[in-house]
């Protein structure tokens, strides 16, 4: 009996000690986590001043301020750029005189050396024929040149180098037909502004000159307005109006691939509603032999003379591309009828001579010649002033 009495209350001991064990590890299970135990649940944001009780978090209340208790409203806005001044045109071709010698190595240097000899002999004026020919001049203007020449020289007896280079100068001027008119139609009239049309093949810098072309304009006192009818080109139109925005001057332009003609119709009548003195139209360079793209070009300038004739149609030729130069401007002049030519690239090597070659060609005038990059390097044509820089000071 004793040892069941002790038994029951082994066993009774057993179980609350059990108990006992379990208990601190079922609320230690329901402590929350230690600041050093890691965490992957979400934090709940603090409520705002709605969710909070109205006795712990009053609402906001933001006083009225007055009108004139305000700091007045600034508006910053963005600086414009400074408009550019174009130098005057007068005197210019003298002024870029140092770089269209460059040129003088092809056309000029070569010449004189020949004529500076004591006797000219028949090999000699094939040498000069040669140097003429090379230069662009053309076969036909270079014996009529060097015919002439000889004459001079054989009637006159001329001996020094300085008499015959004047007598060079002379016939070279000559060729130029210094009688041309070269003035650009600018003026408005007829309560419009005056229309130049500026085409040309790709790669000619068209879009660069027309820019430049402006500038002269703004120059001379003319308001000009930028029609961007080229529209296969993104590029063109930005560039052309780069060129605009330095001088103050606005660009119509159309969207990417849309009918040129409709954007060049435009720009001739945004030009008469704001009174612009001279609105230049840009179109799409395009190869001479493309008959589809020539027809276009056509269309264009038909388009644009429902407000008026077009004062002027302005060829873009490349001095380096000779006498190729000459079939482009053939073939622009059948379709749109050329009435002046800018001949630009004159700076470095280029050849000169394609100037007479085209006069005496096509009976079309170079009214304008670009001599270098500078945005300003763009001067109207003076024949004199043209070969004296050709030629030299040095005999």
């Amino acid at each position: 009996m004793e040892y069941v009495v002790a038994a029951v209350i082994l066993l009774v001991v057993l179980v609350a000690g059990a108990v006992g064990l379990m208990v601190p590890r079922m609320r230690r299970r329901e402590l929350p986590p230690t600041d050093t135990a890691p965490t992957t649940t979400l934090e709940r944001p603090p409520a705002t001043v709605e969710e909070q009780p109205v006795d712990q978090a009053p609402p906001l209340v933001v006083p009225p301020v007055a009108d004139e208790e305000l700091p007045p409203l600034v508006v910053v806005e963005p600086e414009k750029p400074a408009l550019e001044q174009p130098e005057p045109t007068a005197g210019r071709l003298v002024r870029l005189r140092a770089r269209l010698s460059r040129s003088q190595n092809v056309f000029g240097r070569g010449l004189l050396s020949v004529l500076s000899r004591d006797h000219l002999d028949e090999d000699a004026w094939e040498e000069i024929e040669d140097s003429l020919i090379t230069a662009d001049v053309g076969v036909e203007a270079t014996q009529v040149i060097v015919e002439r020449l000889r004459e001079r020289v054989r009637v006159l007896g001329t001996r020094t180098v300085a008499e015959v280079r004047a007598q060079l100068a002379e016939e070279l001027t000559s060729a130029l037909e210094p009688d041309l008119d070269r003035s650009l139609r600018t003026a408005p009239h007829d309560g419009r502004p005056a229309v130049l049309l500026v085409v040309g093949v790709n790669g000619a810098g068209k879009t660069t000159t027309c820019g430049k072309i402006g500038r002269v304009l703004i120059a001379d006192g003319r308001t000009v307005l930028f029609g961007a009818a080229d529209t296969f080109r993104a590029a063109a139109a930005d560039q052309l109006a780069t060129w605009g925005e330095r001088v103050g001057a606005e660009t119509v332009r159309g969207p990417e691939a849309g009918d040129p003609a409709s954007v060049a119709f435009d720009a001739v009548k945004r030009g008469i509603d704001l009174g612009i003195d001279t609105v230049l139209v840009d179109t799409a360079g395009r190869l001479q032999n493309k008959v589809g793209l020539m027809d276009e070009l056509g269309k264009v300038k038909r388009v644009v003379e429902k407000h008026g004739p077009v004062d002027e149609t302005l060829l873009i030729l490349d001095a380096t591309t000779g006498q190729n130069g000459l079939e482009q401007a053939r073939v622009f002049t059948e379709v749109v009828d050329v009435t002046g030519v800018v001949l630009t690239k004159l700076d470095g090597t280029a050849k000169g001579g394609i100037v007479i070659a085209v006069q005496r060609k096509l009976g079309i005038p170079v009214k304008l010649v670009g001599l270098g990059e500078g945005p300003d390097d763009l001067a109207p044509f003076e024949p004199a002033a043209f070969v004296e820089a050709l030629l030299g000071t040095d005999a």
